[in-house]
């Protein structure tokens, strides 16, 4: 059974969760306020909004991916699991949809970056976020 499934309202919190905890681990210099922010746009704009595909493997949701057309808004796998492909496996699914893939990381987010980099995805260009006050880097991954 794949463990790659569409999302459902019911998933909300357990996504805002992985996102939280993979959050404090990937970008610990991100604000509390920020992060506030951030999670009520993830429950009032981009869950309803984005195409978001959750894996579950029966014991709950531990990763997710949010897609806006061949942009990956999101990708966000539970620190207990990373490590274990699932990431990976996301990433596979989406781009079996939309090709080439595009994404943004933070540029002092060094475990979104080594995956990134290790998937494919080449630097396009970087930019400074204001409300965050760090570089942010746009990557493309052409399949």
């Amino acid at each position: 059974m794949n463990p790659i499934r569409r999302f459902h309202p019911d998933d909300t919190d357990a996504i805002i969760a992985v996102w939280l905890d993979a959050s404090q681990v990937a970008t610990p210099f991100l604000s509390s306020d920020f992060l506030g922010k951030t999670r009520k746009q993830i429950r009032e704009v981009w869950l309803p909004t984005a195409e978001t595909w959750v894996y579950d493997d029966g014991r709950g949701v531990e990763a997710f991916i949010a897609l806006i057309g061949n942009e990956v808004g999101g990708l966000f796998v539970n620190p207990s699991v990373q490590g274990r492909g699932i990431g990976r496996a996301l990433l596979d699914w989406a781009s079996l949809q939309h090709e080439p893939l595009l994404t943004e990381v933070f540029a002092d987010n060094k475990v979104g970056m080594r995956f990134y980099e290790r998937y494919g995805f080449r630097e396009t260009n970087r930019y400074f976020h204001k409300p965050t006050k760090q570089f942010m880097i746009r990557m493309i991954c052409m399949g």
